[in-house]
Parts: C-alpha cells; sequence; structure tokens
C-alpha cells in the first residue's frame, strides 16, 4: 500500500490553479506543486490543515490508500 494525493482531481474539477491553491492555504507554490504531482515524499501536519481549511474539504478526501500494484 501506499499514500497517494488526489490533489490534483480536487484542483482540476474546481479549475483552481497550483499557484491559487497555495495563496488560498497560506503555503509555497512548491509545497503545493508537489502534492498536485503526487511526489511529496512526507506530509506535514500543517500542509495537510491549511489545505483542508482553504479547500472546505477532509484530509481522507486529499490522501488515499492505492495498492503499490496499481501505481506500477
Amino acid at each position: 500500500m501506499r499514500v497517494k494525493s488526489t490533489l490534483k482531481i480536487i484542483l482540476d474539477e474546481r479549475g483552481i490553479s497550483i499557484g491559487k491553491c497555495a495563496e488560498m492555504a497560506g503555503l509555497k507554490k512548491e509545497t503545493v506543486r508537489r502534492m498536485y504531482n503526487d511526489t511529496t515524499m512526507q506530509y506535514q501536519r500543517d500542509t495537510l490543515g491549511a489545505l483542508c481549511k482553504a479547500l472546505n474539504v477532509e484530509i481522507s478526501d486529499i490522501l488515499s490508500l492505492e495498492d503499490n500494484e496499481k501505481s506500477n
């Protein structure tokens, strides 16, 4: 199992850019870009909290568990 970021789906559905999301959440654009591209290696609690608040979603909406076989 691996943790997968679904931030790209949320932002694309809402028409929100990475830059706009970063601004809304008070985060660095690079931090949001890594989550958007699912290349983040560690998820910081403050980052997740800021994204959840800015986007009005739960952590389970931003992160999901995926079987390793699906990601290959």
